[in-house]
Order: structure tokens, then C-alpha cells, then sequence
């Protein structure tokens, strides 16, 4: 019998489920402290976790829906809410988030520009 790498399937068979994953990077520390799991199966969760700082310093996120046959880099639209939902309470993106955002929709003073320009 062949041994497997993976200690449990992420996608159970035949689930018409889209999974997220958010990519970390190793940040500032240069290594992970603890085991991490990256995947996600609501893009609120995902939201949720990176406002929340349970990422040290996130690349990108993806999804994935295996029984469709499809992956989408979100990175885009994962910022553009983040931005939405500091816009909305009036709060500044934190601080762990800025270059993700940065990446993605440019920096704070640009998106601020954007929305006052004529």
C-alpha cells in the first residue's frame, strides 16, 4: 500500500466546494513558529483572518473549486474588501496588511486620491 504525504483530504469527494488559500510569506521571524492551516472554505473567513492578523505577511489568495476545474488568483478582490471594510468604519489598513494592499491597489495615499479626484 502507498503512503501518503497528506494527512487528511482538503476537498472531501465529490464536493462542489470552492477553497481558498492564502499564501504566507515568512515575514520578518524568517521561519513559521507554528504549523499553519492556509485554506479556507468562505471568502468571509478569509477576510475575517486577515483582518484579524492571523497572517504575518500574506502574498496572495487564491481559490480553487477541484470538481469544476478552476483556480482564480482573488488577491484583488480579497484587498478591495479589506479597503472597503476600513473605508466603512473609518480606520486605517493595518499595519501587517500594507504591502499586501499596497500589491494589490496601491497605496493608501493613491486609493485616497482616487476617491477625491474629480
Amino acid at each position: 500500500m502507498r503512503n501518503s504525504i497528506w494527512k487528511d483530504s482538503t476537498v472531501p469527494y465529490g464536493a462542489d466546494e470552492t477553497i481558498y488559500v492564502v499564501v504566507d510569506g515568512l515575514g520578518q521571524q524568517g521561519m513559521f513558529r507554528r504549523e499553519r492551516q492556509v485554506e479556507r472554505t468562505e471568502f468571509e473567513a478569509v477576510v475575517a483572518d486577515l483582518m484579524s492578523g492571523q497572517f504575518n505577511d500574506p502574498i496572495c489568495v487564491a481559490a480553487f473549486n477541484t470538481l469544476e476545474h478552476w483556480s482564480k488568483d482573488i488577491s484583488i478582490d480579497v484587498a478591495l474588501e479589506i479597503q472597503c471594510r476600513c473605508d466603512m468604519d473609518g480606520s486605517d489598513i493595518p499595519q501587517y496588511l500594507a504591502s499586501f494592499m499596497e500589491l494589490y491597489i496601491g497605496s493608501a495615499d493613491e486609493h485616497r486620491a482616487a476617491l477625491t479626484a474629480p
